[in-house]
């Protein structure tokens, strides 16, 4: 059995990046510039200035289809005074066409008259050189086309063609081997056994390598053996400048990317002060730069950003682009430890001229939270947290430009979120919706403190028996509200396809294992007003406090061999699979400030709720009613 390996280091980021740094000195990372051809060398950055070697245009030619002229032989023509050119006074031309002496002006056909004997008549005389471009007008032989260190682009190479240049000098791109290491790894659409896993990380990896202007070559997976490990790194760092090892990075028995490189090569740091990404393995082997790459997405994605993209712009000698940095109110508290700098990915909205950051899931596998990210919120290593309503620095993912059309959603979770934030940008573009999934009365909290825009609601009033209103006037009271109607949907008990439990309502869940929505959820609500109804004490229900944040979520855990059971919609019932007992209809709606209702993307968003699109998808989802879907209700 393989020994558990221990963490050489826990320094700081900068104190790693210091240490490699050094170490990597002793290397020449620069890549010697290559010649190639000027068709070839889009994104590209140049080694040196690069000068015409020839004027374009070559000559003095026509700008315009017509007639070459001799300036001082048209004046006097006039819509009054036509005219007429005879052979020798003139010559027919195409755009492009040099202009030889004595010839110093272009008419354009459209102008002319064709005459009899081969002669035209002109209406107009002709400015000395009237649509002619002048020998050099774009391009002088000897001028500067490009500096050093421009990245090509495609006009760039249309320039370059046009000065003469067939050749440039250029940086070559940093080629890259990214192993993926697992023995539990397959590939997509290869065969998956119950405890594989479908390697994504080092396609992630490639095409962020791919992204920055390196050259990515992904290699076969490699199982978890020492020797294999160890050849497909000598190989890859034969024959590449950098070579990334994908996951095996940790301290667990059958980690042995650190082994493997300490054996055939040096390491410099195990381990940094980061969260998440903290098994990174900074090395060299071979005289080449190797990075230990965490197995879980987002450690991944932190990784490569952190510790490999500063040595790709190092051999392709760029500067690496700072992400825009602005400031955000944090919508919840965040606790976090002295021990790390941690990155915490965040949903930004623009509400009434202030950025609010929501956080999203902080586990360094929730991959997800990496695609609907907006940017990344930065808890440095001697703090422990920080407040909600504190002002943060905001690492952005996204223009701010986008931010300002997008109408922020905090609250209760719906698989028609997903529907509207899919239609909104297609039909009214420009327009986004951004949601955070934290329930009803978190999302009513978040509107209170005017951190969003809508709050997706659905409480049920136990005295009346209404939904959302009650709940709204009771936290709102004197503040001017709106409701925006959203759907009916029906609520109800998830059970394993086939129901093999006999499952029939509230009363059959003391006897099964069961998965709960989060505090705060109306679904949690109801379930509690459901239970309370039917005698039953919340402490019988095995699983009770086992929470999902979402009704997918949930569904997914009464699909896979841990839950039998959990309360949910029906239109997650039916993605999944999965059998469904109804326990009653509610009102899901959007709350708002009377005041936003104005916004024009939220007029948009609005108007999606109305769209026959919108509605088409409700009903495949099954479990909706979309009677008054849209409409808005003023309340106080």
């Amino acid at each position: 059995m393989a020994d558990r390996n221990l963490y050489l280091n826990n320094g700081t980021i900068e104190e790693s990046l210091d240490l490699f740094a050094s170490l990597l000195g002793k290397q020449q990372l620069v890549r010697e510039p290559v010649l190639v051809d000027v068709k070839n060398s889009l994104g590209l950055r140049t080694a040196q200035p690069v000068f015409a070697l020839a004027n374009s245009p070559l000559r003095d030619c026509a700008a315009m289809d017509g007639i070459a002229v001799i300036s001082a032989k048209t004046q006097g023509a006039g819509e009054s005074r036509p005219l007429e050119l005879a052979k020798g006074e003139f010559e027919h031309i195409d755009t492009g066409d040099p202009i030889y002496t004595p010839f110093d002006a272009v008419i354009m056909a459209e102008d002319i008259v064709e005459g009899n004997g081969g002669r035209v008549i002109i209406r107009a005389a002709a400015a000395p050189w009237q649509h002619v471009r002048p020998v050099g007008e774009d391009i002088v032989q000897g001028e500067m086309i490009l500096p050093r260190g421009h990245a090509i682009r495609p006009f760039d190479i249309g320039a370059l063609l046009s000065g003469g240049i067939s050749e440039v000098l250029v940086y070559p791109k940093p080629t890259a081997a990214i192993i993926p290491t697992g023995t539990e790894l397959v590939e997509i659409g290869g065969k998956i056994e119950e405890d594989s896993i479908i390697d994504s990380n080092s396609w992630m990896l490639a095409a962020l390598v791919e992204e920055a202007g390196g050259a990515a070559t992904r290699l076969p997976i490699v199982a978890d053996d020492l020797e294999s490990i160890k050849k497909t790194l000598l190989d890859a760092a034969g024959s590449h400048d950098i070579v990334l090892v994908s996951a095996g990075t940790s301290a667990g028995r059958e980690d042995y990317t650190v082994r493997a490189i300490s054996e055939i090569g040096q390491v410099a740091v195990h381990g940094v002060a980061m969260k998440p990404g903290k098994p990174v393995i900074l090395a060299i082997v071979e005289g080449k730069p190797v990075i230990g790459i965490p197995g879980y997405p987002v450690s991944a994605y932190l990784a490569y950003d952190t510790f490999v993209a500063p040595v790709l712009g190092a051999m392709a000698n760029t500067t690496q682009a700072s992400a825009q940095t602005v400031k955000a109110t944090l919508s919840r508290k965040m606790v976090s430890s002295l021990k790390y700098r941690e990155y915490v990915r965040v949903k930004v909205g623009d509400v009434n001229g202030r950025l609010v950051a929501s956080p999203l899931e902080r586990g360094a596998g929730a991959a997800m939270s990496l695609v609907r990210a907006d940017g990344f919120c930065i808890i440095g290593q001697e703090s422990e947290g920080l407040e909600a309503g504190s002002e943060v620095d905001v690492l952005l993912c996204r223009s701010l430009e986008e931010l300002g059309s997008t109408v922020v959603s905090i609250g209760s979770h719906d698989l028609i979120l997903d529907v509207i934030a899919d239609l909104l940008p297609n039909l009214y573009p420009g327009n986004h919706l951004s949601s955070v999934h934290v329930g009803s009365m978190g999302g009513l909290l978040a509107l209170r403190n005017n951190e969003a825009h809508i709050a997706p609601t659905h409480l049920l009033d136990e005295a009346t028996g209404a939904y959302n209103v009650p709940a709204i006037k009771t936290m709102f009271a004197g503040v001017p509200m709106a409701l925006i109607k959203g759907v009916g949907r029906v609520q109800g008990i998830m059970a394993k396809a086939g129901n093999p439990l006999g499952i029939t309502g509230i009363e059959s869940l003391p006897d099964v294992r069961f998965v709960n929505r989060q505090r705060g959820a109306g679904t949690r609500l109801l379930f509690d007003f459901l239970l309370k109804n039917a005698g039953i004490p919340t402490t019988t229900i095995n699983g009770y406090g086992r929470e999902a944040a979402t009704h997918m979520a949930l569904a997914a855990a009464v699909k896979g061999p841990g839950a039998d059971a959990g309360i949910g919609v029906l239109s997650a019932a039916n993605a999944m699979g999965l059998d469904f007992i109804p326990v009653g209809v509610e009102e899901y709606d959007f709350a708002i400030h009377a005041s936003d209702l104005e916004k024009e993307h939220v007029r948009c968003f609005i108007e999606v709720l109305k769209h026959p699109q919108f509605h088409m998808q409700l009903e495949a989802l099954g479990g909706y009613s979309a009677g008054r879907c849209g409409e808005v209700e003023i309340i106080g």
